[in-house]
């Protein structure tokens, strides 16, 4: 068993379809779905709403490119914990793995299910609000089906992930030509004065990118798994361009589809916008779009579980969470125990968790650990610019990202002030508190040695190389 843990590690079973599919099948979930009409309602405007989406998108694009050097340079998973870790030292990406690991990661996975569960009950509730305990507890069990499939095997998960890409591409694709045909039959009002009563308030247009955002998040889930990537100096910026370029165009031609089909009156006031959607343009065969959005936010929720668990089997390999966090089950080679606590952690989220306020809070906190790792990434080109760069991006591009992400984090608190956002940053910085004593002092009761001990055994783990 020692010389076996000694050589175990992730292996490279994730191509460029994979890729695309991991990055593209993350970002399209239940927002596209579920967040035009937040975005529509706090930015006023037809026309402002969708300079927001398009803005979204060409600012993910950006920062995609920057993750995509940093991902070449620092070929390690974990995303922003590892680039964080590597250019500002332990207690930042600390920080960052306490809060992410205990909120802002299983804050996606509980929104992303409740989402997913609220589609799935809409066809039996067409005329009342379902139960919130009916919709927590089916967003519950996709969770831990999706534990399941992830911890069962690599490939199986991909295939999963791929699959789920296809059907949500053909879902956006009919509303898209429906939409294409209303135009053509002249269903153009949405679009007349579209700019008029648009809200220009700092706090709108931070909340509406928000919002909006939310629907493009995922656009970095390849960083988590690079070394789990093929050839990831040629695949990773590839897998960037490709897949988030055809999510920005498809989310565009979905909105403009949206606006042809309903009023903005019509699309504020809807609950499941794609639902209603379905109902005018399908008809009877408006149930589609419920079936459509489901598997969307389905294939989505495996995609953010999928990188999640990477994210703390990362940190505790660089021991910043128990030792049993690093491991990966000796036949699988999945890294299960970081996957069964993130479905833990995950599920006790849920059970508070409301749409809205996950989606405000996780931006908000997500956009934070983006400023910090873009700082990074300019800090490395001015201070170590001979390190090895098979993609380069101009110093311009990372600073750009940075000031639109000091934006979208400072912009809802300065503008409009709430409690909530000292909490969430208390909870960051309480982050040192913890290191302290149980990192950098390793103050940790003997007990805990036993439990991994024992659940090495109960679970068939072993310790995992990292796969360079």
């Amino acid at each position: 068993m020692d010389a076996k843990a000694q050589k175990l590690n992730l292996k490279r079973e994730v191509g460029l379809v994979g890729a695309v599919s991991l990055i593209g099948g993350t970002m399209i979930g239940s927002g596209i779905f579920m967040s035009p009409q937040t975005v529509l309602s706090t930015i006023g405007s037809p026309g402002a709403s969708l300079v927001v989406w398009a803005s979204g998108g060409l600012l993910v694009i950006l920062a995609s490119f920057c993750y995509a050097e940093l991902g070449t340079v620092i070929r390690e998973s974990g995303g922003e914990y590892v680039y964080i870790y590597r250019t500002f030292g332990p207690i930042p990406a600390f920080m960052l793995i306490f809060s992410s690991v205990l909120f802002v990661r299983p804050a996606g996975i509980a929104g992303i299910a409740l989402s997913f569960a609220q589609y799935v009950v809409a066809p039996f509730y067409q005329d009342c609000t379902a139960p919130v305990a009916l919709v927590k507890c089916v967003a519950a069990a996709a969770i831990l089906v999706l534990a399941v499939v992830n911890c069962l095997n690599v490939r199986f998960s991909m295939s999963v992930q791929v699959f789920f890409m296809v059907a949500k591409v053909l879902a956006l694709a009919v509303i898209i030509i429906g939409g294409v045909v209303m135009l053509i039959r002249g269903n153009t009002k949405s679009f007349e004065d579209s700019f008029e009563n648009t809200n220009v308030g700092i706090n709108a247009i931070g909340i509406a990118f928000y919002q909006g955002l939310w629907s493009y998040d995922g656009w970095n889930n390849l960083n988590y798994v690079t070394e789990e990537l093929k050839r990831p100096e040629v695949n990773l910026p590839r897998a960037v361009v490709i897949a988030i370029s055809l999510v920005t165009t498809l989310y565009l031609l979905v909105n403009v589809s949206y606006l042809t089909v309903m009023t903005p009156r019509e699309l504020m006031s809807s609950t499941a916008v794609a639902v209603t959607w379905g109902n005018k343009v399908l008809g009877s065969w408006g149930w589609i779009m419920s079936l459509a959005a489901a598997l969307s936010a389905f294939g989505s929720l495996n995609g953010t579980f999928f990188s999640g668990g990477r994210v703390c089997f990362v940190a505790a390999r660089e021991g910043h969470m128990p030792d049993i966090l690093s491991m990966a089950h000796v036949h699988r080679l999945t890294p299960s125990p970081a996957l069964i606590f993130t479905t833990v952690v995950s599920l006790i989220v849920l059970i508070p968790g409301d749409f809205q306020s996950i989606v405000n809070y996780f931006s908000f906190t997500a956009w934070f650990f983006y400023a910090i790792t873009l700082s990074g990434l300019i800090y490395l080109k001015i201070k170590k610019p001979e390190l090895p760069r098979p993609y380069n991006v101009p110093i311009i591009i990372p600073i750009l990202v940075l000031i639109a992400a000091i934006f979208l984090v400072l912009a809802p608190i300065v503008d409009s002030p709430q409690i909530e956002y000292l909490y969430v940053t208390l909870f960051i910085i309480s982050g040192v508190i913890v290191y302290i004593p149980f990192i950098h002092y390793k103050v940790c009761p003997g007990i805990l040695n036993k439990l991994t001990v024992f659940l090495q055994l109960f679970l068939e783990v072993a310790p995992a190389d990292k796969n360079l």
